[in-house]
């Protein structure tokens, strides 16, 4: 999932993902008995842009399920760690 949010100075990143996953999660296992297993992976990236990318995000955003078809999850957020040079260790980043 790809969102664009702008974040308030009163919430840390941590708390967001915890509110959007802990309520989206309640709210998806009510809509089906069959849903009841669902559960999101553990961790997540956070990338910050500025106003003058903004269209251009949202522009990616609403194309995710386009360009997933030609590149995995896993291949486009390594792609976005080695763009903005976040050096990370492969045991650690998925579930």
């Amino acid at each position: 999932m790809h969102l664009a949010i702008r974040l308030s100075r009163t919430i840390t990143i941590a708390e967001l993902v915890e509110t959007l996953k802990t309520t989206s999660s309640k709210w998806l296992k009510g809509q089906s008995s069959s849903l009841g297993s669902f559960a999101w992976q553990r961790g997540y990236g956070c990338f910050s842009v500025g106003p003058s990318d903004l269209d251009s995000l949202c522009e990616y955003i609403d194309r995710q399920e386009e360009h997933h078809r030609q590149r995995t999850f896993q291949e486009e957020f390594r792609m976005f760690l080695a763009k903005y040079g976040v050096e990370y260790n492969e045991a650690y980043v998925w579930d």
